[in-house]
Parts: structure tokens; C-alpha cells; sequence
């Protein structure tokens, strides 16, 4: 620490108000703070006087910018004196609050006073009762937190969103409601429309910050909320943790869900992530900006692939989508300076240089070809055909018909009332047992036979629910591809949104030669249903290319 001098010392007034303070009244806000401390310090002959001001900070955190600031005066020896109103305006965590007012100031050689609570650490007895009014203070914050702790559960049970500030895209009206706001709405739906393309999160915050598209903080003071811009070093800029967030909330899909994180503890602002199942969700409770499918598209995209540019700049719509037959790996697409020649290979190949795997080199126009074309024949099936096709796919996965799941959800409901007839049975043996009217020893044998039954109904619910579960899913994944397919008439070219809406993976086979020329297997596995196999009457023996200059 700088040495100073007393005449040019700084007299610091530090004033702080958290937003549980502003429940007090007018007696913590910060006008009053700095009335009463600049009366203090004129009668008091303090001189040099300077306001260091947090507004709407936590007494339990001591990141606060108007303290730290002060904090760098004291260290390079530009402060004399530090007033406060009282010793919860410097904080409310004891040991911090003990450690700057007992140590840190008189290390440092600054006088500091709390005007209420009269504590003056240049006048030995004077602080005697300080620690216990310290832990006190913190109490009173332990006290609040768990307070609001239990009004935002209550909200949040009772269907009410309990963040105060709507995600970007939505605004709030004078009841509550969330209403769209167009404008930026329009920016989330392009940022799912770039991850559908192939882009990942940086490279979209580089888009929207080329198309200077209104970032979350400088929107969030744009709609009218409280939001100090000076906090973030440039407001202006989206970062790629914005596009990620943008990307996972299901929020977007017209639901409120609560619970999603919490903080550490009252004292930590640290945010911890809960699992799904610990969320609360209230479907349908204000309009969607993005739908389902949608949404279920990105966020099978986002499971664990990166993606990345050319040299060029540009995103292939295949990224991420093609794997090695053999070896399981991901094929990676090499550019070359004619399109022509620009192809994909093993990652394992390219890694152990050719001891790991073979090539299974194929051009990205091959590739092209072969999905259009898949493409099409799918999705003719799938549009003239629609009863043979689901049937056929209803075949090939061995899934359950109306009559199978109607069965299976009948033997469910006979087992569960079985199980609930034995408890009462097994209950009124113990009762007959008790009374005497049955012996211990013929007590013994029914009860074993009826527990040996429920064991095994238990066994065979747990079998039919996990059945019932699979098929419903199954049901939902083939009805939400055939409303991919209604959303396109004919698809005569590919594009990123198409590829990414219908495929799941592309599997690459080793090429094999024949006939003089050559032949690569291609297996396409489509989201929701899997491989599909040509129908009956128009059935092929494998989706491959013959190719006679090579692939």
C-alpha cells in the first residue's frame, strides 16, 4: 500500500442497498444514505469527500463494484477515512465484515467509522460488540433468503414463471403475461435457423455481430428493464454463451418451466443447474416462437457435435452427419480447390495415417446424389403411400398396433388391480392372524403364495410399462415424421435445413470394385425412423451408386 498524506486524504462515504433493503422503506435507500453520511461528515470536519455508491447489490457479496473500486483507492493510498451508515451497509457476511473493519482498515491505516451502530476502530473498546452484531447482520440475510426462497417456490408451483426478467424475444404486460416481441423474436428464430444450416454458437454470434443484430443486455434496457449496461465490457456484442442459452431454453416453445437452476447457498451467486426431472413445467402458458420439431432438430445437433468451417467460410450441410461403416469414426471433408474433387474420409484413417482404417473415400457431389435422390424415394413413399408406408415401418421395427397397445394397456390396468387386491388380501390374513382365527403356520403358507404372485405381477408391470413406453414413443417419433414430410411438396434440391430435418446419420461402407468400375454402400439413418427400406412393390437390393470414374 502507497503511503499518503493526511490533507489530500480521501474521505470515502460507501453506501449500499440491496433489492431486499428497498423493502425497508425510504430508511436504507440511497438518498438517505447520502444525506445522512455527508451531514456527518461536514459536522464532523471531514473533508475531501467522495461517494462510493452499490445499488442493488447483496450485502453477502463483496464483488460489487463501488466496493472494489474503493478498495483500490485504500491500496494505493489515496483513502484517510471510511464512513458508513451502519456495519450492514459494508456487508452482512461476518467474517468478510470482521475481517475489513477489524484488520484490513487498520492495516491499512484508515479510520473508519459506522454511524448508527457507533463503531470507530481508532477507539480500543469501541467495537467490543461489533462480531456479535456482524453475525446478527448476517442472520437477518440468512433470514430473508430463506423467506423469498419459499415465496418463488410458491410461485413457481403455482404456474407463474419466478424470473422476474422474460428471456430475450418476450416482454411482459401490466398483468404478467408474456407477449412476443417481434424484433428480437425474428433474431431467435435465425439463430435456429444457422444451427439448423450447420452453424455452431461462435460461429452464429459472429453472424448476428456482422449483422449487428441487438444483443440480449442492450435489448433488455431497449424493453425497459433495470439493467446497468456498464456491468458488461461491451453490451453491443452477442457472446457465444448467449446463442447457447438461446439454443437449449424450451422456454422458447411456449412453456413456462421452473426450477431450472438455483443459487448455492444465500451467500454464493453462483448458479447450479438441476436435472430435468427436478423441473416444473406448465405447458402452453404463452405463445411458442419456436416449435417442437424444430427445437428437437437443434438439440439432436448440438448432442455433442462440432462443427466446422472451411477455409473458405462455408459450412457443409453434411457436417457432423457422416461416419465410418467400419470403425465407427466421423468422416471429416477435405477441400479442394476444384468442388469437384472435394471429399470426405475416415478420421481414424487420417489419425493413424492409414494403420487404423481404411480410406472410405467418397466425394461430397456422390454424397450429394445419393441423399437427393434417398431423399425423394422416402418421401415419395411416405406422401403416395402413406398407409403401406407406415405399416412398413410399423413392420420393420416390430412396433405395436392400436389392438397390441389397447391389450397391453388392458393387462397393465388388470395387473395394477390385482397388486392392489393382494395388499388388502395379505393385510386382512395379518388381521385374522391377530385375532385368532388363523393359525401362524396356515398364515405363513397364503401369505407366501399371494406375495409369491404379487412378485411376480410387480415383474410383469414393470415388462408391460417399459413396452407401453417404447411403442408411445415410437407412435409419436413416426407421426412427427410424416409432419416433416407434409412440410415439403417436392424436393427437388438439398439444402442445410432439409438434410438436417430428416437425417439422422449417414453411414459410408468401404468401396468395393466392380464391373470395371465402382461400388459404395450408403446407409441413411433418418430421425425418428431409423433406416428405410424400399416397400414391397418397388423394392430394390441396396441404396448404392455405380460409379465408373470412381467416387
Amino acid at each position: 500500500m502507497k503511503a499518503r498524506t493526511v490533507a489530500d486524504a480521501i474521505t470515502a462515504l460507501y453506501c449500499r442497498l440491496s433489492v431486499d433493503d428497498e423493502l425497508d422503506g425510504d430508511s436504507n435507500s440511497i438518498v438517505h444514505q447520502k444525506e445522512m453520511l455527508g451531514e456527518y461528515a461536514r459536522k464532523n470536519n471531514y473533508n475531501n469527500v467522495k461517494f462510493y455508491v452499490d445499488d442493488g447489490y447483496s450485502g453477502t457479496n463483496f464483488n460489487r463494484p463501488a466496493f472494489k473500486e474503493l478498495i483500490r483507492d485504500i491500496d494505493s493510498g489515496f483513502v484517510g477515512t471510511v464512513i458508513v451508515k451502519d456495519m450492514s451497509r459494508l456487508g452482512r457476511d461476518y467474517l468478510k465484515v470482521g475481517y475489513y473493519s477489524e484488520v484490513y482498515f487498520g492495516e491499512a491505516g484508515v479510520h473508519f467509522i459506522a454511524v448508527n451502530d457507533n463503531v470507530d476502530n481508532t477507539i480500543e473498546n469501541d467495537s467490543d460488540f461489533t462480531p456479535f452484531r456482524n453475525i446478527m447482520n448476517e442472520w437477518y440475510a440468512k433470514d430473508t433468503s430463506k423467506k423469498v426462497r419459499a415465496v418463488i417456490r410458491a410461485k413457481g408451483m403455482s404456474g407463474k414463471s419466478t424470473c422476474n426478467c422474460p428471456p430475450y424475444g418476450y416482454v411482459k404486460d401490466e398483468q404478467g403475461n408474456w407477449l412476443v416481441e417481434r424484433e428480437a423474436a425474428g433474431i431467435v428464430k435465425k439463430i435456429y435457423a444457422m444451427c439448423i444450416q450447420g452453424y455452431g454458437p461462435m460461429q452464429i454470434s459472429r453472424k448476428l455481430n456482422e449483422m449487428k443484430a441487438i444483443s440480449p443486455v442492450v435489448w433488455k434496457k431497449k424493453v425497459g428493464w433495470k439493467y446497468k449496461l456498464e456491468k458488461v465490457e461491451r453490451p453491443e456484442l452477442w457472446t457465444v454463451t448467449a446463442v447457447r442459452r438461446i439454443l437449449s431454453n424450451p422456454i422458447y416453445l411456449g412453456h413456462t418451466i421452473n426450477f431450472r437452476t438455483k443459487k448455492k447457498s444465500y451467500k454464493s451467486h453462483s448458479v447450479v443447474f438441476l436435472p430435468k426431472e427436478d423441473w416444473v413445467i406448465f405447458e402452453n402458458t404463452h405463445e411458442a416462437i419456436i416449435d417442437q420439431d424444430t427445437f428437437d432438430t437443434v438439440q439432436k445437433l448440438r448432442e455433442g457435435v462440432k462443427r466446422r468451417l472451411s477455409i473458405d467460410g462455408e459450412m457443409s450441410m453434411f457436417s457432423g452427419l457422416l461416419y465410418c461403416a467400419d470403425c465407427g469414426a466421423k468422416m471429416y471433408l477435405n477441400r479442394h480447390r476444384g468442388s469437384e474433387k472435394d471429399c470426405f474420409n475416415c478420421a481414424s484413417y487420417r489419425k493413424e495415417k492409414g494403420r487404423g482404417c481404411t480410406s472410405h473415400y467418397i466425394t461430397l457431389h456422390a454424397v450429394e446424389d445419393i441423399v437427393l435422390y434417398d431423399l425423394q424415394r422416402v418421401l415419395g413413399m411416405a406422401r403416395n403411400n402413406e398407409t403401406e408406408f407406415i405399416a412398413m415401418l410399423q413392420e420393420k421395427s416390430k412396433r405395436m398396433t392400436k389392438k397390441d397397445l389397447s391389450e397391453k394397456e388392458r393387462a397393465r390396468e388388470e395387473a395394477e388391480r390385482r397388486i392392489d387386491a393382494l395388499d388388502r388380501i395379505i393385510q386382512n390374513l395379518y388381521e385374522d392372524k391377530v385375532n385368532g382365527t388363523l393359525t401362524e403356520e396356515r398364515f405363513i403358507k397364503l401369505s407366501k403364495n399371494y406375495e409369491n404372485e404379487q412378485a411376480e405381477l410387480t415383474n410383469k408391470l414393470k415388462i408391460l410399462t417399459n413396452e407401453l413406453a417404447t411403442a408411445q414413443k415410437e407412435t409419436a417419433d413416426l407421426n412427427k415424421f410424416m409432419r416433416l414430410v407434409k412440410r415439403y411438396t417436392e424436393i427437388t434440391e438439398l439444402s442445410p435445413e432439409i438434410v438436417r430435418t430428416f437425417i439422422d446419420k449417414i453411414y459410408v461402407h468401404k468401396g468395393e470394385k466392380a464391373q470395371g468400375g465402382h461400388r459404395q454402400t450408403i446407409e441413411i439413418i433418418y430421425n425418428c425412423v431409423g433406416a428405410v427400406p424400399e416397400m414391397e412393390n418397388n423394392r430394390t437390393e441396396t441404396n448404392s451408386l455405380d460409379n465408373k470414374s470412381g467416387l
